[in-house]
Parts: C-alpha cells; structure tokens; sequence
C-alpha cells in the first residue's frame, strides 16, 4: 500500500492530560511517520458541558496502513491508554480521530473520513488550521483556514504551552 498523508485529531480530559496525548503519540509513532505536530490547544468541552477542559492537538502522519487498520489500532491504543465506553461526547482518557486520510472519502457504519465534525469543530479546526492552512476538504472544496472562519462553533480554544512532555511545533 502506498504512503499516505493522514491527520489525526488527539484529545483528553481526565487525568495527566499532556502525559495522555504524549502516550498515544507514542503508541502511534511506530505504525507512522510523524510529519508535524500542532499547539496543544486547552478547550471547551462541546456536546456535554459540565466536565473538565480538553487538551487537543492534531498531528500530520505518513502512513501505509488502510483506513479500516487504522481505525483499528487507534480503538487498541485508546483501549491500552485506558479509554472505556462511556456517553458520547463524555469525559475521557484520549480520544483519537481520523480526520482526514489524503483526499479518501468513506462512508460507512463504522468510519467516516472525512471526519464529519471537522467544519463544526474550533477544537478540531484551530490546530488543523495551524499545520495545514491551505489543505483543501475533500467533500467541502473549502481550506481549512477557510473552514476554521467560516464555522459555526464559537466554544473557546485556545494555544497552550503544555511543557517538555508535550509536543509543540512554533
């Protein structure tokens, strides 16, 4: 299978925040080549309001795993960081969302590439924005930096310095 440009969505907000979003991207890194990885960005919980803050970055990969393998090892590396069911938009350990996968479009029960919240999502969008400005939506036609103007979401976010332990790209 041929390398692929995958960008990934890391959130979290129960426990070592910063030490949880480290963990994935090094349980992720020996699937991947990691390109670049966004701020850290402190956020608004969206969909279920009284919990803690997130964290969230997103990181640009290259990979030759299929979408379908992906999916898969992201939900183990969830499960081994201690993620459990739980509502939706609930608090959680880390989540790990396949944004984009190069210009691929699916649509099935189990996987939607593009992420469909992308456009409606400032956590999502603002370091998406930040590592792939001019990326152009594969169903929308619009830039990111397009997409992160336009959206509808007016939760806050913000950048944030989370220390050695968590990757930030200046």
């Amino acid at each position: 299978m041929p390398q692929t440009d995958v960008y990934l969505g890391l959130g979290s907000n129960i426990g070592d925040r910063a030490g949880n979003l480290t963990a994935a991207l090094r349980a992720l890194s020996p699937y991947m080549e990691l390109v670049t990885v966004s701020n850290v960005y402190e956020t608004e919980p969206v969909g279920f309001d009284h919990q803690p803050h997130f964290l969230n970055l997103v990181c640009h990969t290259v990979m030759a795993m299929s979408p379908g393998e992906l999916l898969h090892r992201t939900q183990a590396i969830e499960a081994q960081l201690g993620r459990r069911p739980a509502f939706r938009n609930g608090p959680r350990v880390i989540d790990i969302d396949i944004l984009l996968y190069g210009n691929i479009c699916i649509h099935t029960e189990k996987l939607e590439i593009p992420h469909p919240g992308i456009p409606t999502r400032s956590f999502v969008l603002a370091p998406l924005a930040e590592i792939a400005p001019d990326f152009v939506h594969p169903t929308l036609q619009k830039t990111i930096k397009q997409l992160l103007r336009e959206t509808p979401d007016h939760h806050w976010v913000r950048a944030v310095h989370g220390g050695d332990d968590v990757p930030v790209v200046r």
